[in-house]
């Protein structure tokens, strides 16, 4: 078929939602691996602006492209309309005569399109891509009838990967729904015989690697370090270790097993251990539930800063069962996190093969020429 002006194909959709208080839960955001997730990682006082993304339309965000070096873009696969926040562009193709919508995101899946895209944001603040320049993008296209037989090629593979990962989420209901029932069957018994609060200072300086704690509950280089690392706590491996401080952290608390290995963290940090009668990667399943995020903000106090520390922990309560059935559902855990992390290599792998088959569609058409 040839070059095509990207602009020339698409029509533009402003649709405000006219809903003040939608919450987090009813917004989608786009992840770097451009689809959509709920809930939205932040969401403003007044959600009227907030736009509706229809089944069959695109959203994007062209503020965003040189910060990420990608660019977030998402297709709306599902039959549910989306709300977004009102910085995303929503468009859709006029007709698909010329350009198959999921052929088009084939296209833009691959990190060559992405450097692309960055290497034409404008020079604002924001370092974004003008919309003008985004339509002004020439798209070499295959017919119809071979973006067709490529696309059918791609749905299959997202197939298989939706129907593994649905398998893996039935695996993680398990562990939830026997903690749900132990919580009914057995007695709810306060942390405090179980855990025990240590404070180490790094004054040898015999620590070097420093760590900070995610929302996500995980171990991450820390944004800045400090000054005088003897000030420093050290932070034992196959310990906990949480930030005290819970306002601004996204309703979560920032709390992680160290299986890495010895380091220092923030001295504002409180570090602690198990007892021989709870398993680490038990708790560490139990600190993971939105139910304790949700129980630490509503128990956390303070004014400026809101405080949530180790006394306040010691009084939270969770099913203790006998150590071999804290190991069941640990390992029932850990299988799940393996499979986890094997999709996650599976979505890059397909990420890999949209450029593939982009590339084997535009061969195909100039053989058949």
């Amino acid at each position: 078929m040839g070059l095509i002006r990207f602009g020339d194909h698409i029509e533009l959709l402003s649709q405000k939602c006219n809903i003040p208080n939608l919450s987090a839960d009813d917004i989608s955001g786009i992840n770097r691996d451009k689809e959509f997730f709920e809930p939205s990682r932040q969401v403003g006082e007044d959600t009227s602006n907030y736009k509706y993304v229809p089944p069959g339309y695109f959203a994007c965000n062209l503020m965003h492209v040189g910060r990420d070096v990608v660019l977030p873009i998402a297709l709306n696969t599902t039959e549910k309309t989306k709300v977004v926040s009102p910085a995303y562009t929503i468009f859709k193709l006029k007709t698909e005569d010329a350009l198959l919508s999921k052929f088009l995101f084939m296209l833009l899946k691959s990190d060559e399109k992405d450097r692309f895209f960055w290497f034409h944001c404008d020079s604002s603040v924001r370092d974004g891509m003008d919309w003008s320049a985004f339509c002004d993008i020439e798209l070499d296209l295959p017919p119809v009838e071979i973006q067709r037989k490529y696309v059918a090629i791609y749905e299959g593979l997202l197939a298989n990967l939706h129907s593994y990962e649905n398998k893996i989420e039935e695996l993680k209901l398990v562990c939830d729904g026997y903690i749900d029932q132990l919580k009914k069957t057995n007695y709810l018994t306060s942390l405090e015989p179980y855990i025990i609060e240590y404070s180490i200072k790094n004054d040898d300086l015999r620590y070097k690697v420093e760590r900070g704690i995610s929302t996500k509950k995980e171990l991450i280089i820390p944004k800045s370090t400090a000054e005088d690392i003897r000030t420093q706590k050290v932070f034992l491996k196959g310990t906990f270790c949480f930030a005290t401080n819970t306002a601004r952290n996204a309703d979560k608390l920032s709390i992680a097993l160290n299986k890495e290995g010895d380091c220092i963290v923030s001295p504002t940090y409180c570090t602690f251990r198990c007892s021989e009668k709870l398993i680490n990667e038990y708790l560490n399943i139990y600190v993971q539930r939105s139910e304790f995020d949700r129980y630490v903000r509503f128990n956390s106090w303070g004014s400026v800063r809101e405080m949530f520390v180790f006394e306040d922990l010691k009084n939270v309560k969770i099913p203790i069962p006998l150590i071999e059935i804290q190991n069941s559902i640990v390992e029932v855990f850990n299988v799940y996190n393996e499979r986890k992390e094997y999709v996650n290599r599976l979505k890059n792998i397909i990420k890999d093969i949209c450029p593939l088959l982009v590339r084997g569609a535009i061969k195909e058409a100039s053989e058949v020429k």
